[in-house]
């Protein structure tokens, strides 16, 4: 292998992270979201190994044809619904349930002819101001769904919470009360809550909980990670030592000289660089583990290679180099590049080499 930059997918942890989020959401269903390619840990591993979900979460009806074409018999629920009338007919051939959030939607289905009832989300917009019906709106939008013989009975009312993950921030009260308030002659279950909103918000605790960063081991609380949280990470993405040299002192390392050797020391470069969706914004500090230790970045991370300063640490040549995971919190390389871990774990290119583990 030419190559050795490698993202491993930790089966178990994921499905020990669905059983956490389980033992917390008290009796909920549970709507794993897998959009983003599985938060870039790959859909169609990440719904094998959470199978045992009552749902799955998907930004798009093409998610949805991966899934079946998978052989995913679960429930699926496509977040943005359909985009065009003729969407309804694919959303019956996969039998995929479909999110209704604005009236020309409504209409769609009021003006379709096809006699087989559609599994349909209601979605209301407490405050987040994306996607939803205004909650003055969600009255006459449920009962005219209910009045239509090709939605079935069962309809799930649903908002999203905007500011959950601050536990201190009134909105998501507000936003519960006015779920509350916008459903309150609505038959059918709900779902309010959700990675945030499960760990903070009672309030928001009903028929349904819709998760996504926890099942993944990332951390939905500013400041914390998502093994502070009982977590574990599904990814750990690691590379190789593909040199070793010693550079003099006062020498710069990397694009635009922006790190200079404060003494003779030896400099390790790793086979990972943006090319691969390594951040090309993380400073000069960031961490790494090699062989268990801590080793930092030193200068710019470039195309296809990051420059780390060895000293103390006795590497040697192919040595392991972790980017994130296990040992290493992805939380802690997001806050270097100014972002957040979600961002980091999508980003994956297709020059990783995505492996599967059982731990």
């Amino acid at each position: 292998m030419s190559r050795a930059t490698v993202a491993t997918i930790h089966l178990g942890a994921l499905r020990r992270n669905l059983a956490r989020v389980r033992d917390l959401a008290r009796g909920a269903k549970v709507m794993a979201v897998v959009k983003a390619d599985g938060y870039g840990h790959g859909l169609e591993r990440v719904a094998r190994a959470l199978s045992d979900a009552d749902a799955f979460g998907v930004a798009a009806l093409g998610d949805g044809l991966r899934l079946r074409a998978a052989g995913v018999a679960n429930r699926v629920v496509v977040l943005s619904g359909p985009d065009e009338p003729a969407d309804l007919a694919e959303f019956r051939r996969l039998q995929l349930d479909a999110v209704i959030h604005h009236d020309e939607q409504l209409r769609w289905l009021e003006g379709d002819r096809d006699p087989r009832p559609l599994r349909i989300w209601l979605k209301v917009d407490t405050g987040m101001h994306r996607l939803g019906f205004d909650p003055g709106a969600a009255a006459s939008a449920g009962a005219r769904l209910r009045a239509l013989s090709n939605v079935r009975a069962e309809i799930v009312s649903m908002t999203h919470f905007a500011a959950s993950d601050e536990f201190d921030n009134p909105m998501t009260a507000a936003q519960i009360a006015a779920f509350e308030a916008a459903t309150a002659g609505l038959p059918g279950a709900h779902a309010l809550a959700n990675s945030a909103g499960l760990l903070g918000w009672p309030g928001a605790q009903a028929e349904w909980v819709r998760v996504g960063g926890l099942l993944y081991g990332l951390s939905v609380v500013a400041g914390k990670s998502g093994g502070d949280l009982g977590f574990e990470p599904g990814m750990t993405l690691s590379a190789r030592l593909i040199s070793i040299k010693t550079v003099r002192a006062g020498e710069t390392i990397g694009y635009a000289a922006t790190w200079r050797c404060p003494e003779d020391m030896p400099i390790g470069v790793a086979s990972i660089g943006y090319g691969d969706g390594y951040p090309r914004s993380v400073a000069s500090g960031t961490p790494v583990l090699i062989n268990g230790q801590r080793a930092q970045i030193v200068g710019r991370v470039s195309m296809d290679l990051v420059t780390i300063d060895l000293r103390g640490i006795g590497a040697q040549l192919g040595d392991r180099v972790v980017l994130w995971g296990r040992g290493l919190p992805v939380e802690e390389i997001a806050r270097h590049a100014t972002t957040i871990s979600y961002d980091l774990t999508c980003g994956m290119t297709k020059r990783v080499l995505f492996v599967e583990d059982n731990e």
